[in-house]
Formats: structure tokens, sequence, C-alpha cells
């Protein structure tokens, strides 16, 4: 008979990597498609602009009927299944507003996934309190989930050279398909108190939880802080005779060393130092990535300094889902997540997005100090956190 947690592992792997191998094949080529079906550049930007508006009240409400009715698997199914529907007219529409309209619904469906599939594999992969026993590692399926999406954007990238764009709309179809039959396999978390923590009932009344407010600000700074990069760093190395090969090779050690800490490294880590401690590395780690970025664009260097991320971005989600996953009881986990990613990361990076539109016009990589001084700033706010070893020991 298969050991409990090692079956809740392979299902729940199953479903990240359908879920992040869907976003990973059609994120990046969805512009592409919207260009193909007769938009112009500002009409791409604003249906994306609007897509991420959308996402963060959307990821807010079902999240919460999500907790409401204590129907996080039924949701996170509905929503992939709808997605994967919705997707399909993708295929005839055409001009702005038909393609508008595709996108805004899509979004709607889109946005509670990974909120809705965090916050049931938080539950499953917590300590279980009657046995002496370890359940399997929150970063073990989302270190999957990371693999799945370098997986899907690999495996798009050559079925849109051999057979065109509208492909990865068939893709995006199975893969999130596959995503809603898995979800329905999944494990809900019992309802039960963890911890002696005040047990919020409320979305205000987890607001009030001091922890819960200091890891989300944090996130949003750390997190946040990436914006330029994700926006702009391609366009600085170029810009600085980088060629593109090496620039996606650069580019590719971030996303393996996401892994890695994800899989490897972070959950050690984080058990070793305790969440506070792994949210100020996370934070020093961006501190001098980001100062590195603005003083040179030179290959040996961002070699260096790219696999940061792994820190930056892995270890600091770990030590966030940790907390959460202890501090936050069952019946507002999706909440929470939404919260967490949704609205403060989601906002704090559409707004720093645009910043560094602006910042880079005008004072090119130097705009990156900015992020660096953001990433400093969550420093003392993740050492005066106090989030422990053990987050159930405090009260």
């Amino acid at each position: 008979m298969p050991h409990p947690a090692l079956s809740a592992f392979v299902r729940f792997s199953f479903l990240y990597a359908f879920l992040y191998a869907g976003f990973g094949g059609q994120s990046p080529f969805l512009p592409a498609l919207f260009q193909a079906h007769g938009l112009v550049a500002d009409e791409i930007g604003l249906i994306v602009a609007l897509g991420t508006l959308i996402r963060m009240v959307s990821g807010f409400l079902v999240n919460r009927i999500a907790d409401r009715f204590d129907a996080a698997r039924f949701a996170l199914a509905f929503c992939a299944a709808g997605s994967a529907a919705v997707a399909l007219f993708y295929l005839p529409a055409r001009g702005f507003w038909t393609l508008l309209a595709v996108a805004m619904l899509q979004a709607v469906l889109l946005a509670p996934l990974t909120t809705l599939a965090d916050a049931l594999a938080l539950g499953a992969a917590a300590p279980p309190r009657d046995a002496g026993a370890r359940a399997f590692e929150y970063g073990w399926v989302r270190g999957t989930g990371s693999a799945a999406f370098i997986a899907g954007l690999v495996l798009s990238g050559q079925a849109v050279a051999a057979l065109g764009l509208d492909v990865i709309v068939w893709l995006n179809v199975a893969l999130l398909a596959g995503a809603a039959a898995t979800a329905l396999a999944v494990a809900t978390p019992p309802k039960a108190v963890r911890g002696p923590s005040p047990i919020p009932h409320r979305v205000w009344d987890l607001l009030r939880l001091e922890r819960f407010r200091q890891i989300v600000l944090v996130a949003a700074l750390v997190l946040g802080s990436h914006a330029m990069h994700d926006s702009f760093a391609v366009i600085r190395w170029q810009a600085a005779g980088m060629s593109s090969g090496t620039a996606g090779l650069i580019w590719s050690e971030s996303v393996s060393a996401e892994v890695v800490v994800f899989f490897l490294v972070g959950p050690s880590l984080v058990d070793r130092l305790g969440p506070s401690r792994a949210l100020a590395l996370s934070a020093a780690a961006g501190t001098l990535r980001w100062a590195v970025m603005a003083l040179t664009a030179a290959p040996a260097a961002m070699a260096l300094i790219e696999p940061l991320h792994g820190l930056t971005f892995a270890l600091l989600h770990l030590a966030c889902m940790r907390v959460i996953a202890h501090i936050v009881p069952p019946e507002l986990a999706a909440t929470a997540q939404a919260i967490y990613g949704t609205v403060a990361v989601g906002l704090a990076t559409a707004a720093l997005t645009y910043a560094s539109g602006v910042l880079y016009g005008r004072v090119g990589a130097s705009g990156f100090w900015f992020m660096a001084v953001m990433c400093a700033a969550a420093l003392p706010i993740a050492l005066w956190s106090g989030v422990a070893k053990n987050p159930d020991q405090q009260a």
C-alpha cells in the first residue's frame, strides 16, 4: 500500500505540472497570437494591463468564496476547466473587442488557480499532528511547477515553429484540462486549528495578524523589486553588447536556481535558519543582486548573480508559505493566499512594472538602485518579524 504522504505528493506534483506547463506554454506567446489576430502594440499592452487588474479582483473573490463554502478543490477544478474552455475562443477571435472579451474572461478564471493550489498543497504538506513522520515538502511540488513551466515553454516554442501560433491554444486547453481532472483527486485539508495563534474568521481579522502583515510586506518589497529585471534586464544586457544567445543562457540560470532551491536547498535552509532569517537572507540577496545590475552588465558578473534568483524568489516564497501554513487557519487558507499572492505581490508588481519603465527611461540601469533599496528596506522588517524556526511556538 503506498505511503499516504507519497501518494499526496504524486497527486499534487501532477496538478502543479499540468498548471505550470499550461502557463509556460501559453503566456510567453499570447501577445504574438494577439498580433497575428490583428492587434497592434497599444491594444496588446492594454489587454495585458487590464488582465493584470482583473486578476487581482477575481483571485481574491474566488478564493474568498472557496474558503466560505469549504470548496477550494471544486473551485480549482472549475476554474481550470473553465479556463481551458474559454481558451478555445482565441482560435476564431479577431479584432480588439472580441479578443479583449476572451482574454478578460480567461483572466478571471486563471487568477485563482495558483493560490488555490498553494492553499491545498500547504494543507496536505503540513506536518501531521498525530504522527512522527513528516509529510512531503511543499517546495517539492512547487519546484515541480517551476520545472514544468520550463518544459511547457520549450514544448510550445518547438510546436509554434513547426505548426504555427494557434498550437499554443490547443496545448493550453489540454494542460488545463489535465489540471482540472487532477484537482479533483487531491486531498482537502481537514478543518482544524493550527497552533495557538489568534484565530481569525474574517478578512479583517486575518489582516490584524501582525506576522501575516509583515511577511506580506516583505514579499511585496522583494518580489516586487523583480519588476525592473523582468522588464529590462535583457534590454540592458543587449545594449551593453551581449548576444541574444548569451542573454538566454544567463536568464536560464535564474530559473534553474529557482528549481534547485525549491527541490533541494530551500526547505532545509528554512528549517535551519527559521522563516525570519530566511526572509532576511532573501532580502539581502536581492540588495546585492540589483546593486550589481546597476553597476555593470558584464556577462561574467551577470552569470554570477542570476542564480541569486533562487534566494530572492524561491527561498522567500518557501519561507512565506511556511509561516502562512502555521499562523492561518484552514478556514482562511485560500483567502490568505489571495491576499499574499494576488493582491499584495500582484499590486506591487504591477505598480513597480510601470515605475520601472519610467525609471529606466530617465536614468537607465541606475534604476536598479531603487530596487536594491526596496530589498534593503525589507531586511529589518524580516528580522523584526520575530518568526522563529517553529512558528507554532509563538502566540
